[in-house]
């Protein structure tokens, strides 16, 4: 009988040790992917927050600038990218707290209802931002085809939405993890 007692013992000690390795391992992946959609937000709202450039039309002495701050929806874009972005480094200690205490799983819910309400804002505003973006390529109603004249402008606010765009993705994968994390427990 003590046999027994002694292998299913062993049992459950083999089983328990490779949860508390995942754990470790979801930890680290959700202190990564926090960094990484930290540094893509924050690279998104200060590509778009100083994207200028000025065009001079040579037939009048005119001058026209293109900002980001003249269309509502990329000012959005820059504010939603800027609150993420503080949000992620101020989750950033709890995510390390994971580590020293593995079965926090309060701490792990609220992140989770943080990160959807965060990967939510991101989404709006990427999404309106892409369709200003999407205007500024194409030819659409009354718009002037922006991005044939303001080359640089162009591309800086396409290279701003694809680093949102990776942060979004890098932040459903935090919730995915989280939520493993909070059904291993």
């Amino acid at each position: 009988m003590k046999a027994e007692a002694v292998e299913s013992g062993e049992a459950s000690t083999i089983i328990a040790a490779p949860k508390r390795g995942i754990n470790r391992g979801i930890s680290i992946a959700d202190l990564i992917l926090r960094g990484v959609a930290a540094i893509g937000t924050f690279a998104s709202a200060l590509t778009m927050g100083t994207t200028s450039e000025t065009l001079t039309i040579f037939t009048q002495p005119i001058m026209i600038r293109a900002k980001y701050n003249d269309l509502p929806s990329l000012t959005f874009f820059v504010i939603a990218n800027s609150i993420v972005c503080g949000y992620l480094v101020l989750s950033i200690p709890l995510s390390i707290s994971h580590f020293i205490r593995r079965e926090a799983r309060i701490t792990r819910i609220i992140l989770v209802i943080f990160d959807t309400a965060m990967v939510e804002l991101l989404t709006a505003g990427a999404a309106a931002a892409t369709v200003v973006v999407y205007l500024a390529h194409k030819r659409n109603a009354n718009w002037l085809a922006i991005c044939q004249q303001f080359n640089n402008f162009c591309e800086r606010i396409s290279g701003s939405l694809i680093g949102s765009f990776a942060s979004i993705i890098m932040i459903m994968l935090i919730i995915i993890t989280s939520a493993v994390a909070l059904s291993r427990h």
